[in-house]
């Protein structure tokens, strides 16, 4: 094993960024960036605590769900959850973050990283309403840089491309959280039924 431990290796290896690849950072919005948020219905959310351990969290919501407040701000709405808080109490100790959107079919995503704060309830929250819950709370992110990715990864992983997909040799969650979970009392036909229909009956309860 060979491992990199100096930026200057580092370089020499990957090469110099293309001269585009540096000007396409912004610090505001541009209408297109509008436009990209309000059509995608998926993120991932990246945060670390202030010791550096990180964390990178799923969120999914009707397309639109992440709110503009303004040129420089946006806000995520936080549904029920396994109230686990992994990102949320990384926040608290370190505001620092990244947000990746996700439009299906789209191998672009847009990238933002900034600075974040947990909100309790704003006037907005009524405008983030789903099957008529309101959020628990909100991440309003000030943005400090934003940037358009390109469909590389997505195209080489063939991600929206089912006729390429393969069946993948997994058990389903109900088991895997069995086995991995053996304190859990309830049996595998019982999780089966717990993580199918109902499940998603369940999703704006707390």
């Amino acid at each position: 094993m060979s491992e990199i431990t100096d930026p200057a290796e580092l370089r020499e290896l990957l090469g110099v960024p293309m001269p585009r690849a540096i000007a396409k950072e912004r610090i505001a919005l541009h209408p297109r960036d509008r436009d990209w948020i309000a059509n995608s219905p998926f993120i991932v959310l990246a945060t670390s605590d202030a010791e550096g351990n990180c964390d990178a969290s799923p969120k999914g919501d009707p397309a639109g769900f992440v709110k503009v407040l303004d040129d420089k701000t946006i806000a995520i709405p936080e549904r029920p959850g396994n109230r686990r808080a992994d990102g949320y109490l990384n926040i608290l100790s370190n505001p620092r973050v990244g947000v990746l959107f996700l439009i299906p079919t789209r191998g672009e995503t847009l990238r933002i990283n900034g600075r974040a704060k947990l909100v309790r309830d704003a006037p907005y929250f009524d405008d983030m309403i789903v099957k008529g819950h309101r959020p628990i709370l909100a991440i309003e992110v000030e943005i400090e840089q934003i940037f358009f990715h390109c469909a590389k990864a997505f195209l080489r992983s063939n991600l929206w491309k089912p006729e390429k997909w393969q069946e993948p040799d997994l058990p389903s969650h109900a088991r895997l959280v069995k086995e991995l979970q053996p304190t859990t009392p309830e049996t595998v036909e019982e999780l089966e039924q717990y993580y199918g229909d109902v499940y998603e009956k369940k999703l704006y309860n707390t």
